[in-house]
């Protein structure tokens, strides 16, 4: 399942408190304290992603181990944090091998030119 589908919304709120064992009213707590932020249809419906029901998972995990609800929201934020910070790094990762193939490129473009630019006096009878 890609990223895109992994957002995509599809679960009304009771579907979702059903996939992610908790009551709807629960959900709308989370959502109020911000741990999740469900889509809106035009009629002001709330639809959860399968990224939603992850977090929701989570989210129990952690209250069950007997973590609060403010303990949870700084977890969360610093994986997101986390999770940005790992994206900028894969980047970077892919910005260096673009450059060093490119420098790699540069090296054997000169190497070339070296060989075919033999000055007269150098070459063999």
């Amino acid at each position: 399942m890609g990223l895109d589908d992994r957002n995509r919304p599809l679960y009304m709120i009771s579907i979702a408190a059903e996939l992610a064992g908790v009551h709807p009213q629960t959900l709308r707590s989370y959502e109020q304290k911000g741990l999740v932020t469900p889509r809106r249809t035009s009629g002001n419906t709330r639809m959860y992603s399968q990224a939603d029901i992850d977090r929701l998972n989570l989210i129990n995990e952690l209250t069950s181990e007997g973590i609060n609800l403010a303990g949870v929201t700084r977890i969360l934020d610093l994986q997101s944090r986390l999770d940005e910070r790992e994206s900028e790094v894969e980047d970077l990762h892919g910005r260096v091998r673009r450059l060093a193939d490119r420098v790699r490129e540069l090296e054997n473009r000169a190497t070339v030119g070296a060989i075919v630019h033999v000055s007269p006096a150098r070459r063999l009878p």
